[in-house]
């Protein structure tokens, strides 16, 4: 049995990932935290990130011992995610260990997942090689809580993967969890620790468990593009610098932003991409990032976990993530014999599906360059002295027409990925152009026409504005929609009246914003179209100036609309942001159809 300890050799062998960008996180002393690439010239990075960017799709895949309870424990359902079982459980660390003898997965075929991931249209895969339960899905030679010396099976499971990837031209990465280890003597724990024997030192854990499985796994794998850190609980900037080196075993890997925190305690100061975790952002952000997400509410397989995202929902968060510059990380969570579950699968192939068709509108492309396009998304390719423009069109227009506002270039061409020959008019209009498309969509989830551009890109920033009253409404059309990681799912909805609404506000965390351009500035009273069981607080900020608070009355149920006036706001000329916010004490779920934002008369005022 091999021990929780290392060789003279291993302790030697410091290594270092870490990060990988431009911009780095404060140490204790209040020097910056630099990574390897530090100093890095652009044309460098942009080399390194170029086949990351051109991707745009990969595979997250969650797998270990906690697919055996798969969220029961003791015949008692644990809440939250599955591969969390042991921390939401409290399980002790001898009791979970128990779970490995369970773990065989006699039905693994690497090569059969790599074939979906790359049918599907994802360009590279990301596995957790440990997660936070300590569990090593390879052969490690300083712990023998690892897939080879702790189960049936016996075999490193990471291998034939890795095999696989590099036959099929996919691009690997590892997910490992280098703070927080529930199992591993020192390992961090998020809300503290439930097992004595847990208790460590967390720089003795680092040196002899930590730094030495990164330097394996970087080092009898091949080619490892990714290293996905996660959750850097206790991890300070002297912490971080002990993987200092690491990079000359995998010269470009590319490293997410949770090796170590932030300001606030949040992912993104350092790292070559920030990591928004079940939830897409609303606009094109200015930096590398990815979207990860689940197909239903878990990471890990949880067998009674059955609300899944559908196909369509997948296709568009796809559409959606590229429409903003971003990666899309879809997961899967396997089961311990081995299996993806058949409604992954099923979506997967489904995706795999659309793409065939409509994958150039995805590779290589970049952000929108509209605001808003109210009937689906836009994304680019933009050549020396031309645009390929992707317009996916979720909304098919019931007249035939569909307008492109804002487009102020000359279009050349125009036709659909589906069937070249297919005849759609242009004209120019008042706004920007319109299309003369077939009484119905080619694709009732995502029909993508591209319009091909004369020219550098010129588009018109169109917003919301005032009416000649000056007036403006800021419907839920308009709103940018946050959500947490986890909670509710606020989202629009719609009733028999066919008006718009936000619904399912259930999530202290979630908001919502509008950009709007105002021409004439002044006080404007606030008039809320809304329905809420009881009174509720929210705050209004606008352009980052002091938030207003503001009091929701009750009208009688949450599908009974009622139109309150509940306060004033300043708006100056020009671009402006406006943040909606639950505020505590006094939040409750309400539904929202639009604010509207009316000036003040002279005799008003």
């Amino acid at each position: 049995m091999k021990k929780y300890q290392l060789t003279g050799v291993c302790r030697a062998a410091l290594i270092s990932v870490l990060l990988c960008s431009p911009t780095h996180g404060a140490a204790e002393d209040g020097g910056l935290y630099k990574g390897p690439y530090h100093d890095e010239s652009t044309d460098d990075r942009n080399q390194r990130m170029a086949w990351w960017r051109e991707a745009r799709f990969g595979l997250f895949i969650h797998w270990g011992v906690y697919a055996v309870p798969a969220g029961t424990h003791k015949g008692e359902q644990i809440e939250n995610i599955g591969e969390w079982i042991m921390h939401y459980g409290r399980i002790p660390v001898s009791e979970y260990q128990q779970y490995s003898s369970e773990f065989n997965p006699v039905n693994y075929d690497p090569e059969a997942w790599v074939r979906l991931a790359k049918d599907a249209g994802m360009k590279y895969i990301v596995i957790t090689a440990k997660h936070h339960d300590g569990f090593a899905m390879f052969d490690t030679a300083v712990s023998d809580w690892n897939v080879v010396d702790s189960t049936p099976h016996a075999k490193d499971l990471l291998k034939p993967l890795a095999e696989a990837a590099r036959k099929h031209g996919i691009k690997l990465g590892f997910y490992y969890s280098q703070a927080q280890d529930w199992v591993h003597p020192g390992g961090a724990t998020w809300e503290g620790r439930w097992d004595p024997a847990q208790n460590g030192n967390m720089d003795d854990y680092l040196r002899d468990i930590a730094v030495p499985q990164v330097r394996e796994l970087l080092s009898n794998y091949g080619e490892i593009a990714i290293l996905w850190w996660d959750t850097p609980i206790d991890m300070t900037a002297n912490r971080a610098a002990m993987f200092d080196g690491l990079t000359d075993l995998q010269p470009g890997i590319i490293f997410n932003n949770r090796l170590i925190y932030g300001k606030d305690d949040v992912y993104g100061e350092v790292g070559d991409l920030r990591t928004p975790e079940q939830h897409i952002p609303p606009t094109g952000l200015g930096y590398d990032w990815e979207a990860c997400q689940t197909m239903n509410t878990t990471w890990g397989y949880k067998s009674y976990d059955d609300d899944w995202k559908s196909s369509e929902q997948l296709i568009r968060n796809l559409i959606d993530v590229a429409s903003k510059g971003g990666n899309y990380l879809l997961n899967v969570g396997p089961t311990a014999s081995g299996e993806i579950p058949p409604e992954s699968v099923e979506r997967l192939r489904a995706v795999g599906d659309w793409m065939e068709v409509n994958s150039s509108s995805i590779y290589g492309t970049t952000a929108s360059p509209f605001v808003r396009l109210k009937w689906g998304r836009a994304t680019k390719k933009e050549y020396s002295n031309a645009t390929d423009l992707f317009l996916h069109v979720f909304e098919w227009p019931e007249d035939g027409r569909l307008p492109v506002d804002g487009l102020r270039n000359e279009v050349s061409g125009a036709y659909f990925l589906a069937d070249y020959q297919l005849p759609i008019e242009v004209r120019k209009s008042a706004t920007g152009i319109v299309l003369h498309l077939p009484n119905q969509a080619l694709d009732p989830i995502s029909t993508v026409i591209v319009l091909k551009v004369k020219g550098g890109l010129d588009v018109e920033r169109i917003l919301p504005t005032q009416t000649s009253e000056g007036a403006i409404a800021l419907t839920v059309d308009d709103a940018n929609i946050h959500n947490p990681g986890y909670g509710g799912r606020l989202k629009i909805g719609q009733d028999s009246t066919l008006a718009p609404f936000l619904e399912s506000w259930t999530d202290f965390r979630s908001h919502v914003d509008w950009v709007i351009a105002i021409d004439r500035p002044g006080t404007f009273q606030i008039y809320a179209d809304v329905a809420a069981d009881e009174r509720s607080n929210f705050s209004l900020q606008a352009n980052s100036a002091n938030e207003n608070w503001f009091t929701v009355n009750a009208t009688g149920g949450p599908a009974l609309f009622q139109r309150q006036l509940i306060g004033t706001m300043e708006l100056p000329e020009g671009e402006s942001k406006i943040v909606m916010r639950p505020q505590e004490p006094g939040w409750r779920p309400i539904t929202l159809r639009s604010l509207t934002l009316r000036p003040l008369t002279e005799s008003e005022k």
